[in-house]
């Protein structure tokens, strides 16, 4: 995983590093950096143009650094104050955007571009907010960005994963802190993923998911499918109301269960079982929400509550009441529109997510004393204590129905097999979306991912 900062954290790194080496060592680091990102996007020296908008700031200190390291090598710059841009920018083989760094507040509307030239963008896109990923109308469409120190959580949310581009860790010298924040990456599959032990049998790893109902058999299907594929050793499969009888034939061991009174014979079922999935499909009826509530406020083992589930704890007073008396973890998982709900209070007020996604899971995670994955084109992990996980391996792939059943299941089986909860759930996002992108670029539907997620686990193991 990669440390993952906001402008205040750094603040302090940075004066740090100032006092020991000089704030002109550390501009000629990064100038450094970022001239020879420019060298590589142009190819040669000769003949080349750069434009380098370079503000009044530090950020501009870079951009003036690096315009006269190219220039030393010989290529031909031009630098411009972005105080008196012109409408387009003249032809040049590159731009250098140094206007507003990271401290950036207000409006910037960044002059246009020549077609087909590339734009490196300094620390962050100027008109893009660091720490939320939200942008002005007329923020910095770059090519890459060199980001000093550590990546910035704007790069990697909102508007940031297009405005920035190609994203480079330019480390200059500031020794930064453990922080909070972290970026999950391909290689935290093998090293969070405990290998199975020589003498481990089915139940080492086992599960049970609630989810389907006479008619929505799919989302139970899809659940139990991934839970199996990422490594849980057994999954007993409960679908309210359905014998079964009446369920596909699957590895998967079915058990009956009423269709609204279920409490009691899923929690029979805990005590060999290292977690539990309840609710996509479930519906919404109030014995199904009395049995949910029961589930998830006495079940001791860890717990993933999503879709309907997430329905039956109501809004925040009435979840947290739920979870109250927890002493395992639970993981809830909800898109925007579950999110609102969760949040909402009796006092009223927008719950929405709103811009700083990473802020509104870390909110709803201190409040419900539970693990939140915030699904979304970046989705943000957060524990009660803070600690944050964000995942961009996701992408428009996954915007079908019962994609987010399957995500339930993956984090059941990572939970089962071990894996602390929150990395369980940051984990099961990541290898998530690398599925999808293994899957069909059109047509890609949720009965193909499990298979996927096997094959994106089998292939980080080497």
């Amino acid at each position: 995983m990669q440390p993952v900062h906001t402008r205040d954290e750094l603040r302090a790194a940075d004066q740090a590093a100032i006092a020991e080496v000089g704030l002109d060592t550390l501009v000629a680091r990064a100038g450094a950096a970022v001239a020879s990102a420019a060298m590589r996007l142009i190819g040669s020296a000769y003949g080349k143009r750069v434009v380098v908008v370079a503000g009044r700031g530090h950020n501009g200190d870079d951009g003036r650094v690096a315009a006269s390291m190219l220039a030393r090598r010989g290529v031909r710059v031009v630098e411009l104050d972005p105080g008196a841009l012109p409408a387009v920018l003249p032809p040049c083989d590159l731009v250098v955007d140094a206007a507003y760094g990271t401290g950036f507040r207000g409006e910037y509307r960044a002059p246009a571009v020549p077609a087909g030239t590339p734009v490196l963008a300094i620390d962050v896109p100027s008109g893009l907010d660091a720490d939320t990923g939200l942008a002005c109308e007329g923020a910095v469409s770059a090519t890459e960005t060199v980001t000093m120190a550590a990546l910035k959580p704007g790069l990697l949310m909102g508007d940031g994963p297009v405005l920035a581009g190609k994203v480079t860790v330019a480390p200059i010298g500031i020794a930064v802190a453990p922080g909070r924040a972290w970026l999950v990456e391909d290689s935290d599959i093998a090293s969070w993923l405990p290998a199975r032990e020589p003498e481990t049998n089915k139940w080492r790893s086992a599960c049970v998911v609630v989810a389907g109902s006479p008619g929505m058999i799919g989302a139970a299907r899809f659940s139990t499918g991934a839970a199996q594929r990422a490594g849980a050793g057994m999954v007993r499969w409960c679908v309210p109301g359905a014998l079964p009888g009446a369920l596909p034939a699957s590895e998967a061991v079915a058990l009956s269960v009423a269709a609204t009174d279920f409490a009691d014979a899923v929690l029979s079922e805990l005590h060999r079982c290292r977690a539990l999935v309840i609710g996509p499909g479930i519906g919404s009826e109030p014995g199904v929400v009395a049995s949910v509530r029961r589930l998830v406020a006495q079940a001791e083992v860890p717990v993933i509550v999503d879709a309907d589930g997430l329905g039956a704890l109501g809004p925040l007073e009435q979840a947290r009441e739920v979870l109250a008396g927890r002493s395992v973890p639970a993981v809830l998982t909800p898109h925007d529109g579950e999110y609102e709900r969760l949040a909402s209070t009796a006092s009223g007020g927008d719950s929405r997510p709103g811009g700083d996604r990473l802020a509104a899971a870390r909110s709803l995670a201190c409040s419900l004393g539970a693990i939140v994955l915030l699904k979304g084109s970046t989705t943000t992990v957060a524990a009660p204590d803070g600690q944050g996980l964000l995942v961009t391996s996701g992408s428009a792939r996954l915007a079908t129905a019962g994609t987010g059943d399957v995500l339930s299941g993956v984090v059941g089986a990572f939970l089962a097999r071990g894996v602390d909860p929150l990395r369980a759930a940051g984990l099961a996002a990541h290898v998530h979306g690398r599925a999808a992108g293994l899957g069909f670029a059109e047509g890609l539907v949720a009965g193909d991912l499990p298979e996927l997620v096997a094959m994106v686990i089998s292939s980080a193991r080497g």
